[in-house]
């Protein structure tokens, strides 16, 4: 690609994202509550639970423009490479990262892949749940990829979002969002405690993921 084509891309991709979080902010009137954290230029691993493909579109919008830039959510394959459109609008527009969940050889796993990620200097999203939720259940068990993130890279901060409403604004198999007020609420940085235990700290991170949802559990 050419150095005109080049830019013209970056700045498309730019539009995209600012086209996208003023949408998000229109929509949902998004408010973002930082308990325990607080905006930072800081490499980060944001983890949040997981109900729409909306919703690291709501989280990215509550993150400044240069943070915003640098930040990466982690998406199924399956789902967004299963067309060109697909993949055109997951990677080259909202530059997503793209994993197998299941995977047949080392260049398709997710872990190394998402290593790479962070070891370029940029941050992620992802949803440790490992799908969406369409269970009454808050939140499901967490699977093992934060924990692994966490060890290989101790020093990237991991960050607890909850995500609130973004069921209701864009349901599954919709496309039309649903106007309604949304919350995003971050959370107090957690980390491997020395000799914890992988399922020990899932579960803890799960907990602390759980303890920032706004309603009471019976309204989930």
């Amino acid at each position: 690609m050419s150095k005109l084509g080049t830019r013209t891309f970056t700045l498309l991709q730019t539009v995209t994202s600012v086209g996208l979080s003023a949408l998000a902010w229109a929509v949902t009137g998004v408010r973002p509550i930082w308990n325990g954290s607080k905006p930072s230029d800081r490499q980060r691993i944001y983890f949040a639970n997981h109900a729409s493909h909306g919703d690291f579109i709501l989280l990215s919008a509550c993150l400044s423009e240069k943070e915003r830039a640098r930040t990466h959510a982690v998406a199924a394959a399956d789902y967004w490479g299963k067309s060109r459109l697909r993949r055109f609008i997951a990677q080259d527009m909202l530059s997503s990262v793209l994993i197998h969940r299941q995977w047949i050889d080392e260049a398709q796993n997710p872990i190394s892949i998402m290593l790479s990620v962070l070891d370029e200097g940029h941050s992620l999203i992802i949803f440790p749940e490992g799908t969406r939720n369409m269970t009454d259940e808050p939140l499901l068990p967490f699977r093992s990829g934060l924990y692994n993130l966490s060890m290989a890279r101790p020093d990237v901060e991991l960050i607890p979002c909850w995500i609130e409403n973004m069921s209701r604004v864009l349901p599954k198999g919709q496309f039309v969002p649903v106007p309604l007020l949304c919350r995003v609420v971050f959370g107090a940085p957690i980390a491997i405690a020395p000799g914890e235990e992988r399922r020990a700290f899932l579960d803890r991170a799960r907990k602390a993921l759980l303890a920032l949802n706004p309603r009471p559990l019976r309204d989930d």
